[in-house]
């Protein structure tokens, strides 16, 4: 089965799920100095998953998974739920280089996006081998595989199931990515890639800090086809004011297929964290992870991590909110989501 024998649906976040993939970090990656400090996160987010549905975990090599068993069994994570892999990679950030997964005639399919190092910014040469090295193995069982030379990261896409994208002109047409495709190539080949009817961009929106270019998932996201959640800053001195606020205004303008507006739910602005050489953290709670029956939030340590879990409780009221302290992952620029990447029923046995 291949792309070309249907039209692919992109299914959305909140579909039931096979599984949840996690990169784990290692001394090659920029987690060495923090190992200690990053690994307690990683076995929280796994634990988290594991209650819900399996945990796919790439790991570097023989050694490095055998570690990656031991801490997992340490923080109390079942083994029964854990699927460990040999797959090296450069980094851990597994919602940019796993596969985004489609369906073709109910059954899944695994497309394998290239994956640069968000535009040459770090090496990237194992990250764009993970997701075909995992198949090669035989990890998806009999879950078919396309690649493609067009880069694109999980990250810079958000779907609402009805055929909707919405996303970001400062990631998706960043000359860095697909220099010689104009916006409207990109439009025409993610429609149809991903069986989409139509593609939102937003213009305005982004975090100090993040090195992505402004992925959809640190600023907005579907939480159904009529309702996005999203960031906001109401401090006018904040670096983040101005643009922010555009990016909601674009918001309010936005319509469902229908021609409805959406129903917007403003996530709040944490205080503002720093690194050790004083560059700002992109902390955003915008960041969650849908998964079977529950929404895994990321918290920081902040008095608004409380606000957040309600407002996200608002969104999802048939979901568990649970918060997951992801004030370490931040030290590396991403949070939650961009550690994860969902697979959908079917992937994972």
């Amino acid at each position: 089965m291949t792309r070309k024998d249907c039209r692919p649906y992109l299914p959305p976040e909140w579909a039931p799920q096979s599984g949840v993939m996690l990169t784990w970090p290692h001394a090659r990656t920029d987690w060495a100095p923090r190992l200690e400090v990053v690994e307690p996160a990683f076995a929280g987010i796994a634990r988290e998953i594991a209650r819900r549905e399996r945990v796919l975990i790439a790991c570097f090599d023989e050694a490095h998974k055998s570690h990656v068993a031991d801490v997992l069994r340490a923080a109390g994570v079942p083994g029964d739920r854990l699927i460990l892999k040999i797959a090296p990679s450069n980094d851990t950030w597994a919602r940019d280089h796993g596969p985004i997964t489609v369906l073709c005639r109910e059954q899944p399919l695994l497309l394998d996006f290239g994956f640069n190092g968000w535009g040459g910014k770090f090496a990237y040469d194992l990250d764009n081998r993970v997701t075909r090295g995992l198949h090669e193995a035989g990890t998806f069982g009999e879950t078919p595989i396309e690649s493609f030379e067009l880069i694109l990261e999980g990250g810079s896409i958000e779907v609402d199931g009805s055929g909707t994208l919405l996303t970001t002109t400062q990631c998706l047409l960043a000359p860095t990515r697909n220099p010689t495709l104009s916006r409207a190539q990109i439009d025409r080949e993610l429609s149809e890639w991903l069986g989409l009817n139509r593609i939102l961009w937003l213009e305005h929106g982004h975090l100090e800090g993040d090195d992505t270019d402004s992925h959809i998932d640190t600023l907005a996201r579907f939480c159904d086809a009529r309702t996005i959640a999203y960031v906001v800053c109401d401090d006018p001195s904040d670096a983040h004011y101005k643009d922010l606020k555009t990016m909601e205004a674009e918001l309010k303008d936005f319509r469902t297929a229908d021609g409805s507006p959406y129903r917007l739910v403003p996530l709040p602005w944490p205080r503002a964290r720093y690194d050790a050489g004083g560059m700002r953290l992109p902390a955003t709670y915008a960041n969650f992870l849908i998964v079977n029956g529950a929404v895994l939030a990321p918290t920081y340590q902040d008095p608004a991590d409380a606000v957040a879990l309600a407002r996200l409780k608002n969104c999802f009221p048939d979901r568990e909110i649970v918060g997951v302290d992801c004030a370490a992952v931040i030290e590396q620029n991403g949070s939650l989501h961009c550690l994860t990447m969902q697979l959908p029923a079917g992937v994972l046995g």
